[in-house]
């Protein structure tokens, strides 16, 4: 006997393969949406946060400061738009206690101060400012 095609039944079968395969496809793509959507949101921010890492941020804590206020000393900018811009982006800071980096005991080695510093909003982030204090 010849065969010259495919039977209803393989068809059958391997539409049904198919299915399954695009179905599993589609539910591991919904459980990782909203870790996708996280990441995205939290990479579009992270460019303003970074401008929360002045180190004049060490004197606000638990305060509610936009950019112009922890920049605004240092840089100084004569355009008003853009520094209306800078007064919109908002963040609350909160600052953890400083970690203090010492050497193991009975061994010389440098000293430094961690400040953590946690800009919290929708997608809130970490920072660390580092001071080395002696070598």
């Amino acid at each position: 006997m010849r065969r010259d095609a495919f039977t209803i039944i393989e068809v059958l079968i391997s539409v049904i393969i198919l299915s399954i395969s695009i179905l599993l496809v589609v539910k591991i793509h919904s459980d990782n949406h909203e870790q996708i959507i996280y990441i995205s949101e939290r990479n579009k921010l992270s460019l303003q946060d970074s401008l929360f890492t002045s180190p004049d941020i060490l004197s606000y804590h638990m305060d509610n400061r936009s950019v112009y206020d922890i920049i605004g000393k240092s840089i100084k900018i004569k355009e008003t738009e853009s520094r209306e811009i800078l007064k919109d982006i908002t963040r609350e800071i909160y600052l953890p206690d400083m970690i203090e980096i010492l050497p193991a005991q009975d061994q010389q080695g440098p000293t430094a101060i961690v400040n953590p510093v946690m800009i919290k909003d929708k997608y809130s982030s970490i920072y660390y400012h580092f001071k080395i204090q002696s070598f």
